[in-house]
């Protein structure tokens, strides 16, 4: 056995570091987190001093034992978890979990996986930082806090099973207040006036600074350049440059990725992981822009051997951030001169993205140089600009361009063609085109990781979790949609003749974009009317202060949570006690047909319309909002329109075809046969003939579903599922190995197989496989194997007994939004100036 156990968090980076460490090291992986806050209950003792109850992973308990067993054969145990704040926890909690003793345990950190910093970092342990692992336990348990508390809340006062978190609550704000001023924008129109001449036979555009607020303005200077001579008035020639951008930290990688790649925040980070882990780069969870000096030296023979000494520039960045304190290196290659991966072809994309932004950032400026002409003319007041650039240089251009969030037009400039003062221009045409002004764009994951970063909300570590959360829970949509149509008009002057014309296009469209659901808006109001502070930007930048304080080890976290927790904890009583459930419910007005109040509100299973209040009716009628309509937009006609459903569109095989939205949304129903429609399929225009063809399509799909069946046991079968063709036995399925033919199986070559293979099955922390050696007799068990636990269930069924006032509180009548009287506390803490002061002391 050897002498030294080395715990890292991942099979990936452990099979890495093994291969860099002799016989005498021994490579396990903790597969991440082993131990969190239990969670029956807050998980906290209030009462001493917020002390937090831990319990091992149900998923992570062979894992510990494993672990335990390597670790009393060792001698030493090197824990080499990532170096950031998550990181230096696990080691902690391995720490507490195995039992280690302090002087055989030691703490190694290192930003890359590399041979070189491995051994480094073996010669230079040092024991685990509590700072580190305090900023990241407060950060539990305040999120467990607010967590656990708020949800209730919200559970009783908007919609059952809703949840609320400090962090993603602001994040699904500033979706909500992005979306708001969009909707309260209001679009206006001007002329753009862009002049093309022509100089010793070479042609090119000016464009004119002002913009025309009418069509009639627009015209009238038409008219004025018709017939006029034009001349260079002025011309101004200067140097210019352009300098790259520093190398990537966690969110300028994430965006990048995001803006030139099409990669979401999550994919972004889950394949920087795997690049990190394989050695390729350094740590991928960093808001540092800081390149180490091997590294500087690395980019300097790489940038040479390639391009020439003409192209070195070594430049070292500084963090705009005063908080930049996850790592100590930007994201970069952990070997300049390997310019290109093997691997998954994503992989390599971003790999190829971190390689050439980091040897960018180490060449020389691109030099240009800037053209400025004006144009006049005696019969315009107004002059043309013409705008050229050249590159003299190209310097890091070379390489690397930067991406752009900016969505307005952009007119590229182009080489003009050789001209003085005083020259005179032939005037080819004029055009004036109608352009309008748009509101802010809506947020893309990358922007958002921007905005969030900008307000000091969040770290490294957190800005995708945290945009996955708010889209898995339902606040937010990503998704693309279609534009509208829009007129405008075109005035062109040319060969002395001005011609109009009205042109069409789409304004509108949406790909990739957050949107925020009614229930995210409704929520919001709720939170915003009765937890300011908790929803205010400036005071979760300053939460996420403190948290950098603790790790610095300037302020104990049990009293940062504590001034937390008094008054947030009284608010919510108040709140909880005082303030009024909200639907976000409007009357449209009256049903033709009933008389009753045509309503939209939230109900237990989403936004949805209502005809009958329940003051008139025992028995009113739902129907579910579609995707793209929203509480607060939606109007008396589109709500109508609902209630078409279901639609009856004839008859096949003498049985009715009807089409509906359920609860998992639009079908197709024959009847007692259900066929889910395609994503592309309206279920309030879609055809008869397009119904009979979904009935037939899942009819085939059923029917080359099963590949084989077996007399002699009806329960074994040989299906196709989604992934490929499988087993079912009894009820469990076994993956069919590669490159067997699953016509080939007997029912006597299954049983053999499924004996083999492990039994999956499910515990409180997800899935696990048992030992193999599952027969026939044992995969029938299952259920009741699932079923024994359910004998300790009693003590948690206190809880059921808090719940049990949530679905009174869905039965009152539904109300607008209002915040709780104003007794209601702040959540607040002491100034900064008595901190600052005590810290002096």
């Amino acid at each position: 056995m050897s002498k030294n156990l080395v715990i890292v968090e991942s099979p990936a980076k452990a099979k890495t570091i093994e291969g860099y460490l002799g016989k005498d090291f021994t490579v396990k992986s903790s597969y991440g987190h082993v131990r969190d806050l239990i969670k029956s209950g807050k998980g906290i003792d209030i009462e001493n001093n917020f002390e937090p109850a831990y319990e091992i992973s149900a998923d992570k308990e062979q894992v510990i034992s494993d672990l335990i067993k390597h670790a009393k054969k060792a001698d030493t145990v090197w824990l080499a978890t990532d170096e950031d704040r998550e990181g230096e926890a696990i080691s902690w909690h391995l720490f507490e979990t195995l039992n280690l003793k302090e002087a055989d345990t030691k703490r190694i950190v290192f930003h890359e996986i590399t041979k070189k910093a491995i051994l480094e970092a073996i010669k230079n342990p040092r024991k685990i930082d509590k700072n580190l692992v305090d900023a990241q336990q407060a950060r539990r348990i305040l999120d467990r806090l607010v967590g656990f508390e708020l949800s209730p809340v919200l559970w009783k006062k908007v919609k059952p099973s809703l949840s609320a978190g400090r962090v993603q609550s602001v994040t699904v704000r500033l979706v909500v207040e992005r979306e708001r001023e969009i909707d309260a924008f209001k679009i206006s129109s001007a002329f753009k006036v862009v002049g093309y001449f022509e100089d010793n036979g070479k042609s090119f555009k000016a464009e004119l600074p002002k913009r025309f607020q009418t069509q009639d303005e627009a015209e009238q200077f038409l008219k004025a350049c018709n017939g006029a001579d034009f001349r260079v008035e002025n011309l101004e020639v200067k140097p210019g440059k352009r300098t790259p951008s520093a190398p990537f930290t966690t969110s300028t990688l994430q965006q990048e990725a995001s803006r030139k790649l099409g990669f979401s925040v999550a994919q972004t980070m889950v394949l920087a992981q795997r690049l990190y882990e394989s050695g390729k780069i350094t740590y991928m969870r960093t808001d540092s822009v800081n390149l180490s000096q091997d590294a500087l030296d690395m980019a300097k023979a790489s940038i040479t051997t390639m391009f020439g000494a003409q192209y070195v520039e070594i430049r070292q960045y500084k963090n705009k951030s005063a908080n930049a304190q996850e790592a100590h290196e930007a994201i970069r290659p952990t070997e300049f001169s390997r310019n290109e991966v093997e691997g998954e072809a994503r992989e390599q994309k971003l790999y190829d993205l971190i390689w050439k932004r980091t040897i960018a950032s180490q060449m020389a400026d691109a030099k240009l140089e800037k053209t400025v002409v004006t144009i006049s003319s005696p019969k315009t007041k107004d002059n043309f600009i013409a705008n050229g650039e050249v590159i003299k240089f190209d310097g890091f251009l070379k390489v690397y361009m930067e991406g752009d969030d900016d969505e307005e037009e952009k007119d590229q400039e182009g080489i003009l063609p050789p001209m003085k003062i005083g020259d005179s221009l032939k005037l080819l045409s004029v055009i004036a085109t109608e352009r309008f002004t748009h509101a802010s764009p809506r947020y893309t994951e990358a922007s958002l990781v921007k905005k969030l970063e900008e307000l000091g909300i969040g770290r490294p570590s957190t800005y995708a979790p945290t945009i996955s959360t708010v889209q898995k829970r339902g606040y937010v949509l990503k998704e693309e949609r279609q534009g509208k149509e829009r007129a405008y008009q075109v005035l062109t002057l040319k060969d002395s003749k001005i011609s109009k014309e009205t042109q069409t296009e789409i304004t509108g469209a949406e790909k990739n974009k957050l949107f925020p659901t009614d229930i995210g808006m409704l929520v919001t109001d709720f939170l915003v009317a009765n937890f300011k502070d908790i929803l205010d930007y400036n005071f979760t930048a300053f939460v996420e202060k403190e948290f950098d304080d603790i790790a610095n080890g300037e302020l104990k976290w049990q009293k940062m949570i504590k001034e937390f927790y008094g008054p947030f904890h009284e608010t919510v009583e108040i709140t909880e006690k005082d303030a009024e459930r909200v639907t976000g419910e409007r009357i449209l007005g009256k049903d033709p047909v009933s008389g009753l109040t045509l309503l939209v509100r939230v109900g237990r299973y989403g936004p949805m319309a209502q005809i009958g209040s329940q003051e008139e009716t025992d028995k009113p009628k739902f129907a579910k909002l579609r995707g793209e309509q929203r509480l607060d937009q939606i109007t008396f006609e589109e709500a109508l329109e609902l209630f078409k459903l279901p639609r009856n569109l004839g008859t096949f095989e003498g049985t009715d075809v009807n089409v509906s939205i359920g609860r998992f949304g639009p079908y197709v129903r024959l009847g007692d046969y259900f066929v889910s429609m395609k994503k592309e399929d309206d279920p309030y225009t879609v055809t008869y003939e397009r119904a009979v063809e979904l009935i037939h399509e899942k009819r085939k799909a059923q029917a080359e579903k099963i590949i084989m069946t077996f007399d002699e046991d009806p329960t074994v079968q040989i299906l196709n599922g989604r992934w490929g063709p499988y087993i079912a036995f009894g009820d469990r399925n076994i993956r069919i190995p590669k490159d067997t033919d699953p016509k080939s199986f007997t029912l006597e070559a299954i049983r053999e197989l499924a004996e083999k293979t492990p039994v999956t099955v499910k515990t409180k922390g997800g899935w696990r496989r048992k030992a193999a050696g599952a027969t026939e007799a044992k995969a029938t068990t299952k259920k009741a194997t699932k079923k024994a636990p359910a004998k300790k269930a009693p003590p948690k069924k206190a809880p059921a007994k808090k719940s049990a006032p949530v679905k009174k509180a869905a039965a009152k009548k539904p109300a607008p939004v209002k915040a709780a009287p104003k007794k209601k506390v702040s959540v607040k803490r002491a100034p900064a100036k008595k901190a600052a002061s005590k810290k002096k002391k």
